[in-house]
């Protein structure tokens, strides 16, 4: 494993894969594999009829710190998500005004 991997934090997030419906980031964790243990954590709690439904938990980097409050976390990421989709729309629209791709 990385230096870097080992020192990032990484938030645990639920998801329900059948309705794309997210319930937020569940835990924010320090280092690869407390995050991979927390993960295995979260899916050996889920019940099947959860899992039935479509509930999944995934990984994912982030700058946040381990230990930020879930809620908080689940609005910063979602804040951060709009921030980059608002910025790739705006270059997108910036690139039609020039006449398209360059080659």
């Amino acid at each position: 494993m990385t230096n870097d991997e080992l020192k990032a934090s990484y938030v645990v997030i639920r998801h329900n894969v059948r309705t794309y419906e997210s319930a937020g980031v569940v835990e924010v964790v320090k280092g690869r594999t407390n995050a991979e243990s927390a993960l295995k954590k979260f899916e050996g709690e889920q019940s099947s009829a959860d899992r039935h439904e479509g509930w999944r938990y995934f990984l994912e980097k982030t700058s946040l710190k381990a230990g930020t409050d879930p809620a908080e976390a689940t609005e910063l990421r979602q804040a951060e998500l709009e921030s980059r989709e608002s910025k790739a729309t705006q270059e997108g629209e910036a690139s039609s005004n020039r006449g398209g791709l360059s080659r």
